[in-house]
């Protein structure tokens, strides 16, 4: 019995950038617990933007798997996107001890770091909503207040 549970457990995750795992492509911050996230930025310069969105995707996507805006409307607009792989997908490292509320201080983090400012805006895909959910439980002080923010869950 003991040999058969051995063989269903699932090998050790492969950890981006370290030795046997695979190579690190993207731009990452280090977190204060040691861990890196990936991410990936589009739209106007952050320090030109009027509007900050950090984008959330769901199970089965990625970092590049952000709403596309032409250049031309994030220009009009001042739209700055940020998304990230959350911890465990892509080139961030896993969490196993991820919780509601370590995944939306993971993205305080985030946005601290490339220094979004104190308020940003924040949206959801799939199960990025539920992310989204949780930013708004646990760091509702970060998120713009202001009439027709952007965000949405589904």
């Amino acid at each position: 019995l003991a040999l058969v549970y051995w063989q269903l457990q699932a090998p050790p995750p492969k950890i981006p950038g370290t030795p046997g795992g695979p190579p690190v492509t993207s731009p990452r911050i280090r977190l204060k617990d040691g861990r890196h996230l990936a991410y990936h930025e589009s739209g106007v310069p952050r320090e030109q933007a009027r509007y900050r969105i950090i984008f959330m995707h769901g199970v089965d996507s990625c970092r590049y798997d952000v709403l596309r805006v032409s250049p031309e409307l994030a220009r009009e607009l001042g739209i700055y996107l940020l998304s990230f792989d959350r911890p465990g997908y892509g080139e961030s490292d896993p969490h196993p001890a991820r919780t509601e509320k370590s995944v939306a201080l993971d993205i305080e983090q985030l946005a601290d770091a490339l220094e979004l400012g104190p308020r940003f805006y924040l949206t959801g895909f799939s199960m990025g909503g539920e992310i989204m959910w949780s930013c708004l439980k646990y760091i509702p002080h970060r998120y713009g207040r202001q009439a027709g923010s952007l965000w949405s869950g589904f």
